[in-house]
């Protein structure tokens, strides 16, 4: 069975964080060892915290290596990707030449960083970036530019003079 002393004023830090702390995992944290400090064992304040025993003896191995303020020290594993440093670099470079496609942007970030990443991860990144795939419109191969020429000005041109003018004309 662990032993460990809490003072009066440590207790009552603790009673008091176990509901008015801002983050849930702090607050969390001070119930495990509050439970604790009122003399209960770890399974028992593992089946009343709802947390596993190795939590508890985790907690209990942070209470002891800094008391109640170590435990409000949150380290949440947070990976940053390697072409982090070179986002205004990218942002920029896309913003004037645009890549076409998924692979010509993992071509040209790879000339511009020497970092080589799957077509996954760059799609991923530039969405961070917030860079957005656009996909182009095509002219069919065998459009007809008479034909083309005809709708622009007997149908298309009269429906924008009228919307122009607030005059409300047929729909195309």
């Amino acid at each position: 069975m662990i032993q460990i002393e809490f003072s009066e004023t440590e207790q009552k830090s603790l009673n008091h964080e176990r509901y008015h702390h801002d983050h849930y995992r702090v607050r969390q944290k001070m119930e495990v060892l509050w439970l604790k400090s009122q003399g209960l064992n770890v399974p028992e304040v593992s089946r009343l915290a709802d947390v596993s025993p190795a939590t508890v003896y985790r907690y209990i191995g942070e209470y002891r290596e800094g008391g109640v303020e170590q435990l409000k020290v949150l380290n949440f594993y947070r990976p940053e990707s390697e072409l982090t440093p070179y986002s205004d670099l990218i942002a920029a470079h896309f913003r004037q030449q645009p890549p076409a496609t998924i692979k010509e942007a993992c071509h040209e970030i790879e000339t511009l960083t020497g970092l080589k990443r799957s077509e996954a991860q760059i799609r991923q990144f530039l969405l961070t970036l917030g860079l957005k795939r656009r996909k182009v419109g095509m002219i069919p191969a065998k459009a007809d530019p008479a034909e083309q020429e005809r709708f622009r000005l007997e149908e298309l041109e009269p429906v924008l003079e009228a919307a122009k003018e607030g005059k409300k004309k047929s729909t195309l």
